[in-house]
């Protein structure tokens, strides 16, 4: 079961926490959040599953930056989030995916307890103009059945920033 607008906003400072948190973001049954103003993106063209990838940073200006097609742009909301008893979930706006851009492209699922910025995958079909602070996804949330352990670790949890991906760290025995 997703919650409603209006109990994200009555679970705000309990077991949701959303900063900054600005009412005027919350919708019918998610709450928009912005995009930072910073990316990364992977500076070699292959990228290796088992070696840390180098990246490097561009900053959106307030005048907008164009997004090329065929290049993976890993963001992170302005929003730090904080759940606890709930399944958060992460969408692209339909006002941006109607734009050609795929946003948070295939790990929109997180875990019962994540603490964090939500870095996004993403990715457009055609170039794109984008700007700062944009609302560009949505947060909602699930119930959770059963019993379950909360996610208080993991190379995610905590972090500080845009996080590109750690997968090589599963290949350390």
């Amino acid at each position: 079961m997703i919650l409603s607008g209006l109990e994200i906003a009555m679970r705000m400072g309990k077991d949701i926490v959303i900063d900054p948190y600005d009412p005027n973001q919350l919708n019918p049954n998610s709450y928009n959040l912005r995009l930072h103003d910073q990316l990364l993106v992977y500076d070699n063209p292959v990228l290796d599953m088992k070696v840390n990838n180098a990246v490097s940073r561009l900053t959106i200006p307030s005048t907008g930056l164009k997004l090329e097609p065929g290049r993976l742009y890993l963001g992170r909301t302005v929003e730090h989030t904080r759940t606890d008893k709930l399944v958060p979930m992460l969408e692209g706006r339909s006002s941006i995916g109607r734009l050609g851009m795929f946003v948070h492209v295939t790990a929109g699922f997180g875990d019962v307890g994540f603490k964090g910025y939500w870095t996004l995958e993403i990715f457009v079909v055609q170039p794109l103009v984008i700007y700062p602070a944009i609302e560009i996804c949505q947060i909602y949330y699930h119930h959770i059945d059963g019993a379950f352990t909360t996610y208080r670790q993991g190379k995610y949890q905590n972090n500080i920033g845009i996080q590109p991906s750690k997968l090589f760290q599963d290949f350390k025995g």
